[in-house]
This record gives structure tokens, sequence and C-alpha cells, in this order.
């Protein structure tokens, strides 16, 4: 038991706009980063910087979600899980728009480090609002919703990207991008309703508690596979396709975009298979189907890679419902808040910053494909890991 003032848990039906509300804040500080992707081609370009460099900017945002992170429960401490989204939504915002007044490899880096803060502040508070105010046989559902946010994100990004840049530069995106993710700020702290509970700052003796699990630590694993299969290899496949596959890039772009539609559907198929089957089953079938089809991305041409392309988003998308429930069963509620700004911002680093990294030296010094279909092996078989969990059954009450 604790004694904050918690929220009493409703059915998904009840929560529903707040769901969608939640999932719009995640989608935001999402797109923010990964908008860089399906500029970066141009990116390139214009900086005339190398395809290490502009992996190394994911690299950056990584190690910014991280910090984050770990400034979350201290912030959400003082001003509520509610004010700290709003303080990651103005943070977000206000970052996009100095990358487009001062534009520099530099200043991308700094735009994306402080993105990266952005996105680890929203997360774990985030994760402890959509837990507490949903009944837990409805975490699937809940949490399938709250998972469109980055497909979605990586849908619009590159379609965006071919909209914008038909008629602007690459910086009319980020300005649209900024605009929206600050309106969406001053709405949230007008209007608001929930998330007025305080988070718990990360404690040595709290942060000792759940780093000494081994669950935790497997679950950091699952979640850099999960995430270096998702966002690891979007990052860099605009990349691989203009510059391995002779793909231009308006057509590599639109290829993406239309490939992460069928992502905003499987995550429920993924939510529902984890309810079904259990969270750890569920996240070795996906791991492993999607790690087989990230071994076909990286070694076909032609139609066999465009259903590549097609596939790859769909079956790593419906890892994260089964993620984020088991996730969420390894500690207990009054954990929740720190095991989600530990575990997946640590696997960030991992999945969405070192990933993309090594893919884009990989692309330097052998091939995009390589790198890609090696990710694909070490994916399928880590996702056995899964099996190792201890998943708590009786939870106690609170947030």
């Amino acid at each position: 038991m604790t004694d904050k003032s918690c929220p009493i848990p409703e059915s998904f039906r009840d929560m529903i706009g707040t769901i969608i509300f939640l999932t719009l804040l995640f989608f935001l500080t999402f797109i923010s980063r990964f908008i860089f992707a399906p500029l970066m081609p141009t990116i390139v370009r214009d900086l005339s910087i190398t395809s290490g460099q502009a992996g190394s900017v994911f690299l950056i945002a990584s190690l910014g979600v991280f910090i984050g992170s770990l400034s979350s429960g201290f912030v959400s401490s003082r001003i509520n899980h509610r004010g700290n989204l709003v303080v990651a939504m103005f943070a977000a915002g206000l970052a996009m728009f100095l990358c487009t007044t001062v534009v520099s490899l530099w200043t991308i880096r700094i735009t994306m480090l402080v993105l990266g803060i952005a996105a680890g502040l929203n997360l774990p508070s985030n994760m402890a609002i959509l837990t507490a105010i949903v009944s837990r046989r409805d975490w699937g559902k809940a949490l399938a919703i709250q998972q469109i946010a980055p497909p979605l994100s990586l849908v619009l990004g590159p379609l965006l990207t071919v909209l914008f840049l038909s008629w602007f530069s690459w910086r009319m995106p980020l300005i649209f991008i900024a605009i929206f993710t600050i309106a969406v700020g001053f709405f949230l702290m007008r209007f608001g309703k929930f998330g007025d509970f305080p988070g718990d700052p990360i404690s040595l003796s709290s942060a000792r508690a759940i780093l000494s699990m081994r669950s935790f630590w497997i679950m950091v694993i699952l979640f850099a596979l999960g995430m270096g299969g998702q966002v690891g290899v979007y990052t860099m496949l605009p990349l691989y396709l203009v510059t391995e596959r002779g793909l231009d890039a308006e057509l590599a772009n639109t290829l993406i975009g239309l490939a992460q539609i069928s992502a905003l559907f499987m995550t429920f198929l993924g939510g529902w298979v984890s309810d079904r089957i259990g969270e750890k089953r569920a996240i070795v079938l996906f791991l492993v189907l999607s790690g087989f089809v990230n071994i076909m991305l990286g070694l076909s041409s032609g139609l066999w890679l465009k259903v590549a392309i097609f596939l790859q988003p769909a079956l790593f998308v419906c890892f994260f419902p089964a993620g984020f429930a088991a996730l969420s069963r390894i500690v207990q509620p009054n954990m929740r808040s720190i095991a989600a700004a530990l575990a997946p911002p640590t696997a960030f680093i991992l999945g969405g910053g070192l990933f993309p990294a090594v893919l884009g030296y990989m692309g330097q010094a052998f091939t995009f494909g390589l790198g890609i279909s090696l990710s694909g092996i070490v994916i399928a078989v880590g996702s056995l890991l899964a099996l190792l969990l201890s998943l708590l059954d009786k939870m106690e009450e609170g947030c």
C-alpha cells in the first residue's frame, strides 16, 4: 500500500479518452526525434556529413532519453505526473524551433539530446498514469492503444517528409511538429484532468532493489532487441534503400511510410495475443518472427525487399504491448514508474542509439544489408530470454 492519492482503476471503455490523449503525448515525443530519419538523406547532402555521423545523432538522442528518465521521478515527485508531461511537451517543441534557426551538425546533436530528455521525462509518467487508471485485466488493450504512437510516428514521418520536401526545405516539418507539440502542451496544462499524483524519485535503495533483479536485466535486453529492430533499423533504412538498393529518396520514404500503416492495427493483435497466451510466450513469438524478417530485409532485393519492408514494422510492433505489460509485472505498483524510468531508457541506448550508430558504421565499412541481417539473428536468438522472466501474479493496490 502507498500513501499517494491514487486514482481508482476503471475499465478500458470508461478511460478510452484519456488513453488516447496519453497516446498523443507519447506520439509527439516520438515523432519529434524520428522525423529526422526520413529527413536524413537530405540533411546528409546539405551538411556534407557521413552515414556514421548521421547514426551518431540517434545515439545522442538515446543518451538524452536515459538522462530524462533518471530525472523523471524527481520532477514528477514535485509537480506530479501531469506537470512532468507538460514540461516534456514544451521542451520538445522549443528544441525543434532551435534546430530550424541555427543549422549545423552540432545544433542537430543538441536538439536531439533535448528531444531525448523530453521523451525520457514522458514515458515513466505516461506508463504510471495509464497502468494506474486502467484495470489490470484491460492492460493489454490499453497498452495496445498507447503503442500505436511509435508506428504512427513512423508512418507520418516519411509521408510528411515527402509532402513538405516537395514545396519547402527540410526545416518546415520540424516547425510544423514544434507548433503542434507546444499547442498540446498548453491544452494539457489548462484542461488536463489526470495524473495528479506524484511519482517516486529514484533513490539508491529503490534503484538497488530493481537493479538486483534478474528479470529487470532480461527486460532491458528484450526491449533493446525490440527497439533495435523497430526504430534502430528504421533510422538507417532510408539511407540503406537509397545508397545500397538504388531507390530515390522520395520512393524510399513513401514505401517506408506506407509500410508502417499495418503496425497501427497489428499493435492490437499484439495486445490481444499477450492477453491470451501470456506475456512471455507472446514476446518470444513476435521477436522470433521479427528477427527472421530482418534477415530477409538485409539479404533480399526487388519484390522480396518490398515484402520485407512491409512485414518488418507489422511484426516488431506486436512485441511492445507484451513487453510493457511484462515490465509492469516484475515489480509492485509503487515501483512501476521507477522500473519504467530505468528499463526502457537503458534499452534505448542500445536499441535506439548504439544500434543505428553500428549500422551507420557497418554501412561505411561493409554494407547496411549485412548489419541488418546480423541484427535479425541476434533478435531471434535473444528472444528466448523471455522464458526466464519472473512475473508477479499478486500485486498490491496503489500506484
